[in-house]
């Protein structure tokens, strides 16, 4: 039996040095428990690296859409059909077996021993594959799994339709949380200024003011024309002098100002949006 082995740095084909002897055995991972027991169960007879990590990309992206790579095709046209072996190719992949089997009439096999028997050589790939250092392999992974991952964010066909579905959802969870603070707001600062509300009809220039005065006293030498226009400056600070409204303890004012704050942050927020 040979076993085709997919890695990041190329195709690896193992001969098994003992069929019989594989299959008889109940534990197959623990076979390969160490480098030694490793190399008398299979033996790497041939292996093709990949030059860069572009053939190596495009060689995983033809697997994964169901397409036989022509780097793969020539690798077992040369060390399997050329060589006129008889073996049966075990592989880890059974979308691949049946495309080696429609293109290359290669006759594969897939079972739960042979995965067990492929997780083995995985377990102890680096001792097993010659000329082929850990430092690279590792390399050659992270090349290859941002290479796939920049593909598929790029080539995603509900990519666009996921943004604009995210950012709208955004903006309607943004207004719900202004209405809500500012709705909290108006009913809590009401209770010192309810006359407030009825002049400045704005939820985020009420926000303003009251980030602004703190308490009504202020009115009178607080500075709100940067904000209101000064008719509703002067209504604003006429209507203080005479509100009907209750005091408020200084950590009411302090809770106040900072719900204020975070109605005018989200609102900014909003507007990056």
């Amino acid at each position: 039996m040979l076993v085709l082995f997919e890695t990041p740095a190329g195709y690896a084909l193992f001969k098994v040095l003992n069929d019989k002897k594989i299959e008889k055995v109940t534990d197959i991972v623990a076979a390969f428990s160490d480098e030694e027991s490793a190399s008398e169960v299979v033996k790497l007879q041939a292996f093709k690296k990949f030059k860069d990590t572009k053939e190596a990309f495009t060689a995983t992206d033809k697997l994964i859409n169901g397409m036989l790579p022509k780097t793969l095709e020539k690798f077992l046209k040369k060390n399997v059909l050329s060589e006129d072996v008889q073996d049966t190719l075990i592989t880890s992949d059974k979308k691949l077996g049946s495309l080696l089997k429609t293109k290359l009439n290669i006759d594969c096999i897939q079972n739960k021993k042979m995965d067990e028997l492929v997780r083995g050589i995985r377990s102890q790939l680096n001792s097993l594959v010659t000329g082929l250092t850990e430092t690279e392999m590792k390399s050659m992974t992270l090349g290859l799994a941002h290479g796939l991952s920049r593909y598929k964010l790029k080539f995603s066909t509900e990519k666009v339709d996921t943004m604009i579905i995210q950012a709208v959802s955004l903006l309607d969870d943004l207004d719900k949380e202004i209405n809500n603070y500012m709705m909290r707001l108006r009913e809590w600062f009401g209770w010192h200024f309810p006359e407030l509300s009825k002049i400045v009809m704005d939820n985020l220039l009420y926000a303003r003011v009251v980030k602004t005065i703190g308490v009504r006293v202020n009115c009178a030498d607080a500075n709100l024309s940067e904000f209101l226009t000064e008719e509703i400056s002067a209504e604003v600070k006429e209507a203080a002098e005479i509100s009907m409204g209750s005091d408020i303890t200084d950590t009411d004012q302090k809770f106040i100002i900072n719900l204020a704050d975070q109605v005018l942050e989200l609102a900014e927020y909003r507007l990056l949006e």
